[in-house]
């Protein structure tokens, strides 16, 4: 356990088991030399308790990479609650989650994220004040999307040159909370589109609303587009995908898109151009970070557009140094976490 600790450079590791609930839950906290680790609170089946720590401790980095690239006074951490199986009762399974959340006295704080939604943080709120994006708040999703946006304005302008996304197509994998709303901005700026989600009705209904074409899910990789966006789980971009990718750009919401390190790699060398998830994606973390301490709306709004300059200096970056934008970006995060 030490290992993977030191491996992520992680700080702790909070595991929670509640006989009466049957809640299995652990937190993960990456980083608070800049603030309490922020970062959502996943409910989803895992395989074995492994998978779950795994999945904690790589996202918890994530954000800390997320918070720093935003300049946000927030550490990093996240949360997994393992989805029992078979019944179970919501209320009480994240009412002792809400409890495991205020025994940490304010190091962590929770937020939405795969398989919770407001409904599941008001529960929590009744045991603490550490948690965001409850019904009395904005949807998160929102400002990701807006970030995600920003972010593929940014790399066609550097792949392809042009101010606008007219005429370019962009395929977005995953139409849920944040690939709805980013399909709309897609939409309304002139794009086409090219969708596809595990859900085969909403894939009708969304390609029917914008005029996009449907794929199937396991088609999209090998579609005829200058951008792929994917906005649903991890690690999709992998040894099986990349020989697929006919884009130019790869630029979504989803956390951990590289599979592994060597794929930013990978996808450098096929004149792929990735715009590293935990820097486009931050919209939501931005939101989280400055909404609880009660910042306007519409300095969270602009704050948010700033993804869009940080990703465009990644990029130079990476073209004068002749380097994955993965790696650019990690070495800036990095440099600064650790420099103190």
């Amino acid at each position: 356990m030490f290992q993977r600790l030191k491996a992520n450079k992680a700080h702790d590791l909070h595991f929670k088991y509640d006989p009466d609930s049957g809640l299995k839950a652990i937190i993960a906290i990456h980083d608070t030399r800049k603030g309490p680790a922020l970062g959502g609170c996943r409910f989803l089946h895992y395989n074995a308790a492994d998978d779950a720590i795994n999945d904690a401790l790589r996202l918890a980095r994530g954000m800390s990479y997320k918070a720093v690239m935003a300049n946000l006074p927030q550490g990093g951490g996240k949360s997994v609650i393992m989805k029992p199986n078979g019944h179970f009762n919501r209320q009480e399974l994240f009412t002792a989650f809400g409890r495991f959340v205020e025994e940490l006295n304010g190091r962590y704080i929770t937020a939405i994220d795969s398989g919770t939604s407001a409904v599941e943080m008001d529960i929590i709120n009744q045991q603490t004040s550490h948690v965001t994006s409850t019904s009395h708040e904005d949807n998160p999703s929102i400002y990701t999307s807006q970030g995600v946006f920003e972010g593929i304005k940014a790399a066609v302008k550097s792949t392809f040159k042009q101010s606008n996304l007219k005429g370019i197509t962009v395929a977005v994998q995953g139409l849920g909370n944040v690939g709805y709303p980013l399909i709309q901005s897609l939409h309304h700026a002139g794009a086409k589109l090219v969708v596809t989600d595990i859900n085969a009705d909403r894939l009708q209904q969304v390609a029917k609303e914008f005029n996009a074409t449907a794929v199937a899910p396991d088609e999209i990789y090998a579609a005829e587009c200058d951008v792929f966006s994917p906005c649903g789980l991890g690690a999709i971009v992998n040894h099986h995908t990349i020989p697929q990718f006919k884009c130019k750009v790869i630029a979504g919401s989803a956390n951990n898109q590289l599979a592994t390190e060597e794929d930013g790699l990978r996808l450098f060398e096929k004149g792929i151009l990735y715009a590293p998830d935990y820097v486009i994606n931050g919209g939501g973390l931005i939101y989280a970070s400055m909404n609880h301490i009660h910042q306007p709306a519409a300095d969270i709004a602009k704050k948010t557009s700033e993804i869009a300059a940080t990703l465009s200096e990644i990029f130079a970056e990476s073209s004068a140094q002749n380097r994955p934008s993965s790696e650019v970006a990690d070495h800036i995060a990095q440099q600064r976490l650790y420099r103190e």
